[in-house]
């Protein structure tokens, strides 16, 4: 069982004209893919713009749902979370920012795009060139993706 720190609206996007229905929907696909994978899933949102100004958190189907407060960014909670609570996350996002917090953390990042084609039913398949070595960042990046 692998921790997953998701960047909700990295994720989903921010181009939907209904952004609640967007959320919920990956809620429950998070939910269902939890209850067959059995990941610890932490999703984050912004949630200063309409919540109720300070941070929130709820549980929905398992999943650990956070909501930024006032001032406060989801990017800012994520990076919060990976400095404090010292585990091994498998950070979902595709901000170079969390990114670097990740690796500084000895956390791994995996991009957005990639987990979303894994949550979609999508195998993921990495093309390795012969007589090209990996880096190190790369073979994590690898391990942490066939967990997921």
């Amino acid at each position: 069982m692998s921790k997953l720190l998701i960047d909700g609206y990295n994720l989903i996007g921010i181009f939907h004209r209904d952004l609640k229905k967007a959320r919920q929907e990956l809620i429950e696909n998070l939910i269902i893919y939890r209850k067959k994978k059995g990941h610890d899933i932490t999703l984050v949102f912004d949630g200063y713009k309409e919540g109720l100004g300070k941070e929130t958190m709820e549980y929905q189907g398992g999943i650990r749902v956070i909501y930024s407060g006032a001032g406060e960014k989801a990017d800012d909670v994520i990076k919060r979370i990976i400095r404090t609570e010292k585990v091994f996350w498998i950070v979902i996002t595709s901000d170079r920012d969390i990114e670097k917090s990740a690796w500084r953390e000895n956390c791994v990042p995996v991009s957005s795009s990639v987990f979303f084609d894994i949550l979609n039913g999508e195998e993921y398949y990495f093309e390795h060139p012969k007589g090209v070595t990996l880096s190190k960042k790369q073979k994590a990046m690898l391990r942490a993706i066939s967990k997921l």
